[in-house]
């Protein structure tokens, strides 16, 4: 299992802060953002393999199941 910010997002987030600081902004007076989308994703193969089952409730709620 995996539960951390999506990285499209990131890039995303930086790509804004590049462009601001392009068109002239003080990268020194640019607020933090932090991601506002999380994603969680489960290996259930690995899972298996381990002997571990993981609930149905789970694994609907993952963003990405790999089988």
């Amino acid at each position: 299992m995996s539960y951390g910010p999506d990285h499209r997002e990131i890039f995303d987030l930086a790509s804004e802060y590049v462009d601001k600081i392009l068109t002239g902004s003080n990268p020194g007076e640019l607020a933090v953002q932090q991601p506002r989308k999380f994603e969680l994703i489960i290996n259930e193969r690995t899972a298996k393999a381990l002997g571990l089952r993981v609930p149905q409730a789970v694994l609907a709620r993952a963003s990405e199941v790999i089988r």
